[in-house]
């Protein structure tokens, strides 16, 4: 339709950015996938605490509009939100604002009668909201959808039966960090988005990081596909996260739009112990909470030999998709196939930018391990 010719338009002209660092053999894997026609395009980045060592794109970005894949696309990295939650968590703790270990209804007493379904009112912490071991219910789609604000979602999260015991296991959970994200309002003062953008994006120079985009952003945005009887069919984004649905609420758990270069600063200040470019956002024993497995033994998603730090998966045994990495590397996925991962011994972070809507677990995708793979064998 006329409507997509002028989006895609609008993307093709918009300028290239200047030549940036490139591995040859780390592109090479990414265009393999494309080449096989397993995703539309990809975005590969890997950096040091303060260099950029690789970025490059291949593909595209729109296939119908035969649209080039760009390093300054726009994608919807869903879930890797939630360390970026995790950290504004964080940085209330080293404020001495909150602990980790408060009752969340210390700062949410709406959440004070939270009980499992045999009547126990066992504390809920916010460790356990941090590494999905809280129990919590979620609200429904419909819930979601008539949500303009996270104050908005309380009510339905505390109308919820606990559906375990906090602590007892792990089962990954949406309604735990937008409640993360609610304290950090009640506790700055500050929205939720305004919080990020004043503490987190605008030091570390992450101008397209956004709950909601701008049009200008929107024309950068890749689109979303999914592989049926093996061909790339366009897909959408949830509607919780639909950049064009108004008054949506910011989604702490999935809702943050973002690019390769802007989301591998944030890696990068995680991967400097909480210091990037001369200024501290974290303290060191804030990453380190992160970075270290909070679970026990407890089986934990979404791939073997893993464990839960505080808004993060940690690698406990490399294995799989993860076997480039080295225990203690600590990330997270996005739905659709997006990952960030920090390798503290190597001392180097990885962010991959894809939008495929149907992985059957974009953790363990093959891309996501040949893109590591290449890299690390690189360096």
């Amino acid at each position: 339709c006329r409507c997509l010719a002028v989006a895609a338009l609008a993307l093709a002209c918009v300028p290239s950015p200047a030549a940036e660092p490139e591995i040859a053999a780390v592109t090479a894997a990414a265009k393999a996938h494309v080449d096989r026609h397993e995703v539309a395009g990809a975005i590969t980045c890997v950096a040091g605490a303060e260099r950029l060592l690789h970025l490059s794109a291949v593909g595209q970005a729109d296939i119908a509009g035969n649209v080039p894949m760009r390093t300054d696309a726009l994608f919807w990295i869903a879930s890797m939100t939630k360390p970026v939650t995790a950290a504004a968590v964080l940085m209330l703790q080293d404020e001495g604002k909150l602990s980790v270990d408060d009752p969340v209804a210390k700062h949410l007493p709406e959440l004070a009668a939270l009980k499992t379904a045999d009547g126990k009112t066992p504390a809920v912490t916010l460790t356990h909201l941090l590494t999905h071991t809280s129990g919590m219910g979620e609200a429904t789609g419909e819930q979601r959808l008539a949500a303009r604000s996270l104050a908005d979602l309380i009510p339905h999260y505390a109308a919820q039966p606990l559906r375990f015991e906090p602590g007892a296991r792990w089962e990954y959970c949406q309604s735990s960090i937008n409640t993360l994200a609610r304290v950090v309002e009640v506790v700055s003062g500050r929205s939720f988005p305004d919080f990020l953008k004043e503490r987190l994006f605008d030091p570390l120079g992450m101008k397209d990081t956004t709950f909601y985009p701008t049009a200008a952003q929107l024309a950068r945005l890749a689109k979303s596909y999914k592989l049926v009887d093996g061909r790339l069919e366009e897909a959408s984004i949830y509607p919780d996260y639909d950049p064009r649905r108004a008054g949506r609420y910011p989604a702490a758990n999935g809702g943050l739009f973002s690019t390769a270069g802007d989301y591998v600063r944030f890696c990068q200040m995680l991967l400097g112990q909480g210091a990037y470019g001369g200024k501290r956002y974290l303290s060191r024993q804030a990453v380190a909470r992160m970075a270290t497995i909070q679970t026990g033994e407890i089986v934990t998603g979404f791939t073997g030999g893993n464990g839960w730090g505080l808004g993060c998966c940690v690698v406990r045994t490399p294995q799989g998709p993860t076997a480039a990495l080295s225990p203690g590397s600590f990330g997270h996925g996005g739905a659709y196939g997006t990952q960030a991962w920090i390798d503290p011994v190597k001392k180097v972070a990885y962010v991959l930018m894809v939008q495929r809507a149907n992985f059957p677990n974009a953790d363990a995708s093959d891309l996501r391990r040949d893109f590591q793979g290449a890299a690390a064998a690189a360096l």
